[in-house]
């Protein structure tokens, strides 16, 4: 097996806190659970679980138990997996009770979460079992839902996956509009280095040319953007180890693995979080007692 690529950073955690919480909750809730406040009276207690109605790998569970807790502080959840497991068809995921308000109240904005962060976590796994063998690592980019990245991109970890930077701030990206309004990728690499000299690089190249002048200039990663697997195995033995390289662009499970074979560092793949599938979870009412 050839020895995985480091990682570009540790990945990056998400924060619940209750203000964000109850953001999400407002948007839903907003004037009042209608439904639920006709049906249920206050404090009665509700015992349900949570089961898989698909084959994938769960992720969001904190989450969702963060979205219950702050409706009922006073919630018992026992997960019966843990975040990262693989899961059949059927498995029971969690089984919880609490005031039934709080748990029918804050149902789908917790399976909301926690379907979103499953599916990004049973697609990068999927990617990550893809390549086993292979040096690349799955990474994911910034096209993730606004106000969600850091729990798109937990997920993508979750999944096995790296995480890239996590916004504008903590890595110099040149893309191709970058390098046209510098004049080129060697003024562009300059002007960063000006502006920001501790800042790491990453350049996006389309063809070898671009590639030498990447290297020339000493950048830190590469970006190998929509090149044929044979072009991309020639900029591996040009590049030669002085920089990363991530293979970039329409990137599917009918050609990741002759990308992988190529000898990349990374596979960078936006549809992670950008055309999420939710995994399906059911929510079971088992009882209510009044």
């Amino acid at each position: 097996m050839n020895q995985p690529a480091a990682p570009i950073q540790s990945k990056i955690e998400s924060t619940i806190d209750s203000a964000r919480i109850d953001r999400w909750l407002a948007e839903d809730v907003h004037t009042g659970d209608v439904t639920t406040d006709a049906v249920l009276d206050v404090g009665a207690p509700v015992a349900a679980r949570w089961v898989a109605k698909a084959d994938g790998v769960i992720a969001g569970l904190a989450e969702a138990e963060a979205v219950f807790r702050r409706l009922d502080p006073d919630l018992d959840w026992r997960p019966a997996v843990a975040e990262g497991d693989a899961v059949a068809a059927g498995t029971e995921l969690v089984v919880f009770e609490g005031a039934g308000r709080a748990v029918l109240t804050g149902e789908r904005t917790a399976l909301n979460i926690a379907q979103r962060m499953s599916g990004i976590a049973t697609a990068t796994r999927g990617y990550v079992d893809r390549i086993a063998g292979h040096r690349a690592r799955i990474l994911d980019t910034r096209k993730t839902v606004p106000g969600l990245r850091d729990l798109d991109k937990k997920a993508v970890a979750i999944g096995g996956g790296v995480n890239h930077r996590a916004g504008l701030y903590d890595l110099a990206m040149i893309k191709d509009n970058h390098i046209a309004a510098a004049g080129g990728i060697t003024a562009a690499v300059a002007a960063v280095r000006a502006h920001a000299p501790a800042i790491s690089i990453e350049v996006e190249t389309t063809t070898l040319d671009e590639l030498d002048e990447a290297l020339a200039a000493g950048v830190d990663m590469i970006m190998l953007d929509n090149m044929a697997p044979e072009t991309m195995a020639a900029a591996v033995e040009r590049t030669a180890g002085r920089a990363r390289l991530e293979a970039s662009g329409n990137v599917g499970r009918d050609n990741i693995v002759a990308i992988a074979a190529t000898g990349v560092d990374f596979i960078s793949i936006g549809a992670l979080t950008h055309s999420v599938i939710a995994f399906d979870i059911s929510q079971r009412v088992d009882r209510i007692q009044s």
